[in-house]
């Protein structure tokens, strides 16, 4: 059995031969791909479509579609860059449908339950701001770095940016961010 390469952290390193034996129906890289990407793909869908349901089910769609279709994937070496591009393109798909309307005032994600920590509140806090105050590609950065943990240059390569655009976008989120939360 083939064990996957994992960095100093113990994290799964995403990799064409993680995807070649996807393609090859192996059970546990699928597992392997989904658990290691499924954090950072949702904030992208999130950032999209500005609703957690819609997401959750667009995230799921997204993977179906990884499994169905894996054998299409071309080793680059940008596995990543691979599964963003069709989550985006279902996210779109979505809102060209008209199937649902995107949220404007309503609220976004839900209330913090009382047991919640502070800090889990004020993350949910920044998150709706995020949601609200944000262009998309603003949204996506935050929520790529902020929640999902991704390092700059891993967002530049996925989203295809120079990294110098992706720090300054950042940068202007952040301010415009805490703007909004100081109002």
């Amino acid at each position: 059995m083939i064990e996957n390469s994992k960095n100093k952290q113990g994290a799964i390193l995403l990799s064409d031969d993680l995807m070649r034996r996807v393609a090859e129906k192996d059970d546990k890289a699928f597992e392997d791909l989904y658990v290691s990407t499924r954090p950072a793909v949702y904030c992208m869908i999130l950032s999209i479509v500005k609703n957690p349901s819609i997401a959750e089910d667009l995230m799921q769609d997204t993977y179906m579609i990884v499994k169905k279709s894996v054998e299409n994937y071309e080793p680059q070496q940008k596995p990543m860059a691979w599964l963003y591009t069709i989550a985006r393109n279902l996210c779109y798909m979505e809102l060209r449908s008209k199937r649902y309307t995107l949220l404007d005032e309503e609220v976004l994600l839900e209330v913090p339950c009382e047991e919640e920590q502070e800090s889990q509140a004020l993350d949910r806090m920044v998150l709706e701001k995020a949601m609200q105050v944000l262009d998309e590609q603003g949204r996506e950065i935050v929520l790529l770095h902020v929640v999902s943990g991704m390092k700059f240059r891993e967002i530049a390569t996925t989203l295809h940016q120079p990294l110098g655009s992706v720090l300054s976008k950042y940068n202007r989120s952040l301010k415009k961010l805490q703007k909004a939360i100081e109002r």
